[in-house]
């Protein structure tokens, strides 16, 4: 059978190795199952675009193969790993598979990042060849490793500027007519290669980038973990490519042979109005933007759509009410980068707060600091194994100390603590590690504190969690200024702003003589998340600090 679109015979893959306890490569691997299903279902919508561009399977197969002809013209060889620092679109979305195309391994990175977050990126990556928004373009050359030898611009034309040996082209020649479909793999494309490299926002140290398997991926959202949807279900995809809400969603989507419906980013406003026009059946939905969606004013239109179904993570206690009002079952998980959804609820769980039950192929254990098992209605870390292998992480990249750390004792350590009732439910407690999470970003409090300590006025910096009004947290920083230095609190709003990423810029800031700490001088920041917010924290949004959204 030919490779349709591209002139390449297509691997035989019954002819193939397939390890036991993995997926055939068919199912799981991008190439070879957009090759499946362009042959067996050409004509039949894998994605549409807000703004109405629409790709059939057929269609999706000969863009990302003429783009991985182009691809490999600039250098991608399989194996490679490629930058991508891009806002979702479909250039973004086209790219990333057609890395995968080649063998290759992409790298998505959020180009709302900033200063030394960026820097550790970009270096940790280790990629020889870049797509990067023109919006961020400078920024990116800027603190560009050695090893990053070309870049592709998403502009149609290109502005000087000063790259040193960068060689940098415009998003013509990716996007222009492939003189030549893609050479033959070296070697076929095995569902335990590394897919992808996705980057957490850090715990206690810098941002890790997990090591992800096309297993892992498919693992993670598909048909075992997420056996609520169907290869019928249209899935919105707001969440960002650098997020696996949207690159797992959106590759695992193109295995199945199910369709997205991609939007540039989630908006309370028009959320209803995109379900309806680009027929969605099925959302991820953050805990935040279900309760968005239920303090809307009631509209005539609420139930007038195909949706049928929504992840609402974390629950809290708004499934109810989601249900009621909107007429849709709701589905509550735990997941996480590293991992492939080992706990999922039932529809319409009649509990609040809960974050379902162990999934088949999941071994889920609560432990002590000594990963001795907890008895139920207990406290504990969640710890993790799977029947098949490659299903979850296979380390971070660059980072033994930290993979072996995670992997101890033959068990993924999530750093979550959980509760386990007497009725198998799972309850999420605290986190272990020093993270904060907004609006569906996981916030490293280290790289917050480093920019914080940056400004000559202050000493001392932690930066805590506190809840939101809304869902998940919001970011508080505790203050030692530097001598008889007097800190500004708008002041340290400014320094932040061209430093991290806007979701990262704290609310509150708390200024005290010095924060409190154990005879070893670690910070004590338990005592820092029980005073919370007191009465004289500075608010930025009471103050009228108003951060806008950025747009790529």
């Amino acid at each position: 059978m030919k490779d349709a679109g591209t002139g390449n015979e297509k691997l035989s893959l019954s002819a193939t190795y397939v390890p036991e306890g993995t997926y055939p490569a068919d199912i799981c691997v991008l190439r070879y199952a957009l090759q499946r299903n362009a042959y067996i279902k050409p004509d039949e919508i894998f994605a549409v675009f807000e703004g109405g561009e629409r790709w059939t399977f057929a269609e999706t197969l000969a863009l990302v193969s003429g783009l991985a002809a182009n691809l490999h013209e600039l250098g991608v060889c399989q194996g490679d790993h490629v930058l991508l620092v891009m806002p979702t679109c479909p250039l973004a979305l086209r790219t990333m598979f057609a890395i995968n195309y080649l063998g290759a391994v992409y790298v998505p990175v959020n180009p709302a990042l900033k200063g030394s977050t960026l820097e550790h990126v970009l270096q940790n990556a280790g990629a020889k060849v870049a797509l990067i928004h023109d919006s961020v373009l400078d920024r990116v050359l800027g603190l560009a490793p050695v090893e990053l030898k070309t870049v592709v611009s998403s502009a149609e034309t290109l502005k000087p500027s000063p790259a040193g040996e960068i060689i940098i082209h415009n998003v013509s020649v990716l996007t222009k007519t492939a003189t030549s479909p893609p050479p033959p793999l070296p070697k076929p494309i095995q569902p335990f290669d590394t897919q992808s490299i996705i980057y957490t926002s850090g715990t206690t140290g810098r941002s890790k980038g997990v090591l992800s398997s096309y297993m892992h991926s498919y693992s993670c959202v598909g048909p075992d973990a997420w056996n609520c949807l169907t290869a019928q279900d249209r899935q919105l995809l707001h969440m960002p490519i650098f997020h696996i809400g949207g690159a797992f969603i959106a590759t695992v989507a193109l295995c199945v042979g199910s369709s997205i419906a991609v939007v540039s980013h989630f908006s309370t406003d028009v959320f209803w109005d995109q379900v309806r026009e680009l027929e969605v059946t099925s959302a991820f939905l953050l805990g935040a933007m279900a309760t968005f969606l239920l303090k809307q004013p009631l509209g005539p239109k609420e139930r007038d759509h195909k949706l049928r179904m929504v992840f609402i993570v974390p629950l809290g206690q708004s499934g109810r009410a989601f249900r009621e009002r909107f007429g849709v079952d709701v589905f509550t998980l735990f997941n996480m980068t590293e991992i492939c959804t080992p706990l999922i609820s039932t529809a319409n769980p009649a509990k609040n707060n809960i974050c379902g039950r162990p999934r088949a192929g999941v071994e889920v254990r609560l432990v002590d600091a000594n990963d001795c098992s907890v008895i139920a209605g207990e406290v504990g870390q969640m710890i993790l194994r799977t029947e098949a292998p490659w299903a979850m992480n296979h380390g971070y990249n660059n980072n033994p100390q930290a993979t072996a750390d995670a992997w101890r004792n033959g068990w993924f350590h999530t750093g979550d603590v959980f509760i386990r009732d007497q009725d198998g439910d799972y309850r999420f407690v605290d986190r272990l590690k020093d993270s904060i999470r907004r609006r569906g970003e996981n916030i490293s409090s280290y790289e917050i504190e480093v920019e914080l300590l940056s400004h000559p006025a202050i000493r001392e910096a932690a930066a805590i969690p506190v809840p939101s009004e809304f869902s998940e947290d919001e970011v508080l920083v505790v203050l030692a200024p530097a001598g008889d230095a007097v800190i500004d609190p708008e002041d340290i709003i400014r320094h932040l702003l061209p430093r991290v990423a806007r979701h990262m810029v704290p609310r509150f800031i708390r200024i005290v003589d010095e924060l409190p700490k154990t005879p070893t001088a670690k910070v004590e920041k338990h005592v820092l998340r029980a005073q919370g917010v007191t009465t004289d924290t500075w608010d930025r949004e009471r103050a009228g600090m108003v951060l806008r959204r950025e747009t790529f």
